[in-house]
């Protein structure tokens, strides 16, 4: 066996990103950007208003002024303020010639319609200058981020509106199981729903990659390599879940090396997830996951995401919170590392109901997983503990 950190290492070092295309700025929510964004203009790209209320010169205010122009947002000013002299301006409208501050409307008093008498002085001049956020050719967006909400109004504030992004991978999912009927259909006696096959699809997505769902394979060596080989042409990454252990039906290992993949390693001194199973053909990559859903969706998340993400251009790095453990926890057997699913309470964390990998309804209510490593068997209480996030 390997180490969880070895197999993180094996899969990454053989991983490097897929092409480039553009695509239309409102279409990219969730991809990885492919290159720096500078702006084209200045932000703001006049003096404007940070405020409702009156522009006019600071060495005025405590006199009655004359309102000489109304500037709503959009117009441009067309008379230059003088002597006891304002502009009812709006918010993002910009600053009159010969202003130098904007008295906020609260501040003020309106008294018969053309002049205004000002209570307070504000505690600014309320103007946003030219360019004070951002000048011309500054860079404001970094290659290698996940495109989120507040990026696509960045990319509309500067006119990139042609993005280019990383290609998608494409991940082909299969299970393995003659006990396995799909969700829609009623299971015998002897048979399961396949919710693996659906958690990886949903894993999948929410990297931002294609999952291609190629089906349940049956228990035999035929159709495994069928299904397999197939994914393989058509995808960048084949995940299957099951016939990994050593059981008589157990032969995935074989087909994947008959299909053309090197196996790099087969087994990791983890828990849940030991038979993992990780190789190559050619420029694509194979796990064999197991069957059992808390391992293949814990897997997923320390091998497969982290792979995802490499080859969309992105350095994958979860987010790591430390928080003290609510009570004390133990556990019998210390030669693997393992995880367990936690929850978050009044600032703690503390381990959910788990009866091991099957146990699939652990994960539904749980905030993240924390981990014991090899030869650890006790947390105290109090002690902190890194979380990380599923």
């Amino acid at each position: 066996m390997i180490t969880i950190e070895k197999a993180y290492e094996i899969v990454l070092q053989n991983a490097h990103p897929l092409e480039t295309e553009k695509i239309l700025f409102t279409e990219v929510l969730g991809r990885i950007l492919a290159e720096d964004v500078k702006s084209d203009i200045e932000m703001p790209p006049f003096d404007k208003s940070a405020m409702d209320g009156y522009a006019c010169r600071k060495g005025d205010i405590e006199n009655i002024l004359e309102i000489i122009e109304v500037i709503p947002a959009g117009k441009t000013p067309e008379k230059t303020i003088g002597k006891n002299q304002c502009a009812n301006i709006m918010t993002g409208a910009p600053i009159p010639k010969g202003a130098d501050c904007v008295v906020q409307v609260e501040l003020t008093e309106k008294s018969d319609g053309v002049t205004v008498k000002v209570n307070e002085a504000p505690a600014r001049n309320n103007i946003s200058f030219k360019g004070e956020d951002v000048k011309v050719g500054t860079r404001v967006l970094d290659k290698g981020i996940k495109i989120e909400a507040q990026h696509i109004a960045v990319f509309a504030a500067v006119g990139y509106t042609d993005v280019l992004v990383y290609k998608q991978p494409k991940v082909g999912i299969i299970s393995t199981g003659d006990e396995l009927v799909e969700p829609q259909n009623m299971p015998s006696q002897s048979q399961i729903r396949n919710s693996n096959g659906y958690q990886l699809i949903a894993q999948v997505k929410s990297c931002g990659a294609i999952a291609n769902y190629v089906g349940i394979a049956e228990d035999t060596p035929e159709d495994t390599f069928d299904k397999v080989s197939k994914a393989l042409v058509e995808n960048d990454i084949v995940l299957l879940t099951g016939g990994v252990s050593m059981g008589t039906f157990d032969f995935v290992p074989q087909v994947l090396e008959q299909a053309g993949v090197k196996i790099l390693f087969d087994s990791i001194a983890v828990k849940p997830g030991k038979p993992t199973t990780f190789g190559m053909a050619d420029a694509k990559f194979c796990f064999g996951l197991p069957g059992n859903p808390v391992s293949s969706f814990v897997q997923f998340d320390l091998l497969v995401k982290p792979l995802i993400y490499t080859l969309m251009g992105q350095v994958y790095k979860p987010l790591d919170i430390q928080m003290n453990l609510g009570v004390d926890f133990k556990r019998r057997n210390p030669d693997r590392k393992a995880y367990f699913p936690i929850i978050i309470e009044n600032g703690e964390i503390f381990p959910v109901d788990y009866h091991g990998s099957a146990h699939i309804h652990a994960l539904s209510s749980a905030h993240g997983i924390i981990s014991m490593e090899i030869g650890q068997t006790e947390i105290k209480k109090g002690e902190k503990v890194h979380v990380r996030q599923i």
